[in-house]
């Protein structure tokens, strides 16, 4: 699985900025419960988003800068952002189950989602190995109406995107154009042939981490949520 060469230990982003805590809380699980983040908008909500996290066997958690910026960026356009530890990954009970257990983890997080805001249409994303097994989940969840994914591995070949294809929901995928993993040419002729429902944001000069390029992440997200595909998928303002 993604993470034999990437340390996410000591990507945390958490305190960076001067802005109210997201509020704790823990998703009921069958494994036992999952601890999460919850930050709302401070606006009227007109969506929500589960947002998954890197590898946990390689220092991937929900503070995760990419999975922390990215989070911030959708609450600033009113979607409710919900960010989780995998099982087995801080406070969260159980144990690292391949990437099966996780999206199981993922339709916990939808669920306890759709329970506390009923009604509001739900997004899944997430980074790197998150970004994969949340939008597996997603694309086939009929509650979920579009997608995102940020820093996709792209080069390990074992993974395999033609879920994508041959579906209508909208999706984002932002990668660094010097992405170790998958270059911003490489993420282009991925989703070459997949459908016109995928929209690519290539940022310059950025690596997988999108290090030093945090401006240009959230402007991506926010602008496809706030005028571009993404904005029909969202409740009126």
């Amino acid at each position: 699985m993604l993470g034999a060469f990437i340390d996410f230990s000591n990507d945390s982003g958490e305190h960076s900025c001067l802005i109210p805590d997201p509020s704790p809380v823990l998703i009921p699980a069958s494994h036992g419960h999952l601890e999460a983040l919850l930050r709302e908008p401070t606006v009227i909500p007109r969506g929500a988003v589960v947002m998954c996290h890197p590898h946990p066997n390689y220092g991937g958690t929900m503070h995760t800068k990419a999975v922390y910026r990215g989070a911030e960026a959708l609450s600033d356009v009113g979607l409710v952002a919900l960010r989780f530890n995998f099982r087995g990954v801080g406070a969260s009970t159980g144990s690292y189950e391949g990437g099966l257990g996780e999206e199981n983890d993922v339709l916990d997080a939808l669920n306890w989602l759709q329970g506390e805001y009923p009604g509001l249409p739900l997004i899944v994303g997430g980074f790197s190995f998150g970004s994969l097994v949340g939008m597996r989940v997603g694309a086939t969840d009929n509650r979920v109406v579009g997608l995102l994914g940020m820093g996709l591995p792209i080069s390990l070949e074992r993974y395999d995107y033609s879920f994508l294809s041959g579906m209508e929901k909208p999706v984002l995928i932002v990668q660094g154009e010097h992405d170790e993993f998958g270059t911003g040419e490489e993420a282009a002729e991925l989703v070459t042939g997949l459908g016109e429902h995928i929209r690519l944001v290539r940022i310059p000069d950025s690596d997988h981490y999108f290090t030093g390029c945090w401006d240009e992440l959230k402007g991506a997200l926010r602008g496809y949520y706030e005028s571009g595909p993404g904005f029909p998928l969202m409740l009126p303002v």
